[in-house]
């Protein structure tokens, strides 16, 4: 029975699974009230310790729940990447390149579900599980062996490293669980060396308030001073723990056509257009993508930050047009930002405007730091 729902799950498009109980984590929540307490989780405000208590038994999700199937889609694809076209182009994570991961997941999960109640002759309850639900992904993808915990904390699967999305099906279903794997990342500490923030603070913490990825999409305020800088390129998300990691450069290429992506701009996005794109645009450009996360305006003010890391002098006028005109202080505000990096008699002429001028004192005290030299 086991092994015939595990090649249901490969023919439904998942490309790994695992079997564990749906038995509680011991610990977990004591490890995640720890993480919280230690500001680790700061800026994450739904992640609270109850969500950590309920998170450590799968039976306050479903009470009938035997067996949990692990799954994950494994997403290394085709890079096309930057065009050699002379336009300043920001960075998006890879998951993020084609469609949405939780409506895929999920939509492939309902089909396996569907196969395992025919398989088995009767009606199965199940809960369909992906991200966003209160279980913890890693956890039990490590309790069932479909790979183990890498100091960057990503789970790494045999064969295709840390680029697998993760999900659960909990069944009322008595399935083989599977033993965990006796792997680890040994001596090495390559990802905690080269995260551009040091948010791998040690190995298998990460503070997440550092990481840009938070910065990137769930930061919606003010990225933090010290951190732009670090930020290069990157307008949506982080891949440079997983690019670096020994596993995942072995990872096999999966071309799965729902994880490409449609224009250059899934994934190379010009900064120029970033910081001009109208609302409509962004909707159509990013719709059934994971990128609306982090709206419009935290795309163009990561755009700003970009700019003001990889810009040029033709980038200034762009900037001088953001920094006057961009419907959203935050992102007039990075704008300024960026023009203090850039520098220039233009630059400072368009801040010195601002200072005085702008009507969000957000904008204004950007402006007045960035001509002191102070950010």
């Amino acid at each position: 029975m086991t092994a015939a729902v595990k090649r249901l799950a490969a023919e439904c498009g998942l490309t790994v699974s695992a079997v564990t109980t749906a038995d509680a984590f011991p610990d977990l929540a004591d490890h995640l009230e720890q993480h919280i307490a230690a500001g680790r989780m700061a800026g994450l405000d739904w992640f609270t310790n109850e969500r950590a208590r309920f998170s450590a038994d799968p039976h306050n999700l479903q009470r009938s729940a035997v067996s949990i199937l692990s799954v994950g889609v494994a997403y290394w694809s085709i890079d096309p990447g930057k065009p050699d076209d002379d336009v300043p182009r920001g960075r998006i994570s890879r998951y993020a390149w084609g469609v949405d991961y939780h409506d895929l997941l999920k939509q492939r999960m309902r089909e396996l579900h569907r196969a395992v109640e025919e398989l088995v002759g009767r009606p199965v309850e199940a809960r369909h599980l992906v991200d966003t639900a209160r279980i913890v992904d890693r956890a039990v993808a490590a309790r069932a062996g479909l790979g183990w915990y890498g100091k960057h904390t990503c789970v790494i699967v045999p064969g295709h490293g840390s680029w697998v999305l993760l999900g659960e099906l909990l069944l009322d279903l008595e399935l083989e669980p599977d033993p965990p794997l006796a792997k680890d990342c040994g001596r090495c500490r390559i990802c905690l060396d080269r995260c551009p923030t040091g948010a791998i603070v040690a190995p298998y913490t990460v503070d997440t308030p550092r990481c840009l990825s938070y910065q990137t999409i769930e930061q919606r305020g003010a990225i933090p001073l010290e951190i732009r800088p670090l930020l290069g390129d990157w307008v949506y998300g982080c891949d440079v723990c997983q690019e670096v990691c020994p596993y995942t450069k072995a990872a096999r290429p999966e071309p799965d056509p729902a994880f490409l992506p449609r224009s250059i701009a899934n994934a190379y996005p010009s900064l120029r257009w970033l910081l001009s794109m109208t609302e409509n645009e962004f909707r159509a450009t990013y719709r059934d993508t994971p990128v609306p996360r982090a709206k419009r305006r935290g795309l163009a003010r990561n755009a700003a930050v970009a700019l003001g890391n990889i810009g040029t002098d033709d980038d200034i006028p762009v900037l001088v047009t953001a920094v006057n005109d961009h419907d959203e202080p935050l992102v007039r505000s990075h704008a300024a930002w960026a023009l203090g990096q850039r520098g220039g008699r233009s630059a400072r002429r368009a801040l010195d405007r601002v200072r005085i001028r702008d009507a969000d004192s957000s904008v204004r005290e950007e402006a007045e730091a960035a001509l002191s030299g102070t950010n």
